[in-house]
């Protein structure tokens, strides 16, 4: 990856804490798919047949194939030399669990319906979930449930200023979707994740940064592979409202109805 590139990233903002151990261990390295594929060996990632997983250059994508159905064939990931990929091999390498349940969806409902214009609900899912997931982990009590009950409900005020206090100790953001943290490199108030609820009990929270991470992709994988996935299982979270991760958020930055929009009562 050209080192232009890679400047514009500032490694320090709350939303790639996800990704820092990995991104950690390959961005000083020049050849950063070499490193890449070094550190896939060292976890021993595999993608969900059990061929062991590796990034390699867009060109070896035949023609005609479908990316997910290649990489559930051969365990290799198409690798594009831009940040929309690294950020993808990033995420494979913090949560190789969840990717490799996406990928065995994906495929799945490829063998079944073919490559088309239209993806069906799972697929579709599947989709929006991997390029622009954020996964909020939440203490499974009644502060935990209320804040998420307020989400759901689209009261900003409430849940980012009135429960402000709940973030950190009891609820976590951790971002997922790499096109998400793409976006994020230049942030902007109206960037939004699509966001799954995962509910955890005391001990998750004062555990580290990395048990915290395989605890989150062991138990969001598992919950992807007994329920699946659908749209309406993800709910809308503007990133920098999360309490922490922008400046100034007061109440005059939560009532932007054009960013922190209100629930659209006609849907279900």
């Amino acid at each position: 990856m050209q080192a232009s590139l890679m400047e514009g990233i500032d490694w320090t903002r709350p939303w790639y804490t996800s990704v820092s151990t990995a991104s950690g261990k390959i961005v000083p390295h020049h050849d950063w798919r070499a490193a890449l594929n070094s550190q896939s060996a060292v976890l021993s990632l595999t993608n969900h047949r059990g061929l062991p997983l590796s990034f390699v250059d867009q060109t070896m994508l035949p023609e005609g194939t479908a990316y997910e159905a290649f990489i559930s064939a051969t365990g290799d990931v198409p690798t594009r030399n831009n940040l929309h990929d690294f950020f993808n091999a990033l995420v494979w390498l913090s949560f190789p669990r969840i990717k490799r349940q996406l990928n065995a969806l994906q495929a799945a409902q490829i063998a079944i319906t073919g490559v088309g214009k239209w993806r069906g609900p799972a697929r579709d899912a599947a989709t929006i979930f991997d390029e622009n997931a954020a996964l909020l982990v939440v203490n499974d009590s009644e502060q935990g449930r209320a804040l998420v009950e307020t989400l759901r409900n689209h009261h900003w005020n409430n849940a980012f200023i009135a429960q402000r206090s709940t973030f950190g100790p009891h609820a976590q953001v951790w971002l997922f979707g790499h096109a998400l943290m793409e976006k994020l490199v230049t942030p902007y108030k109206a960037i939004t994740a699509h966001t799954l609820v995962t509910m955890a009990s005391d001990e998750f929270f004062p555990m580290d940064h990395d048990a915290r991470r395989k605890w989150i992709d062991l138990h969001v994988a598992n919950k992807l592979a007994t329920r699946g996935l659908n749209t309406h299982d993800l709910t809308p979270l503007p990133v920098l409202g999360v309490p922490g991760w922008w400046p100034a958020q007061d109440g005059e930055f939560y009532d932007d109805a054009t960013v922190f929009r209100p629930k659209n009562r006609l849907r279900k």
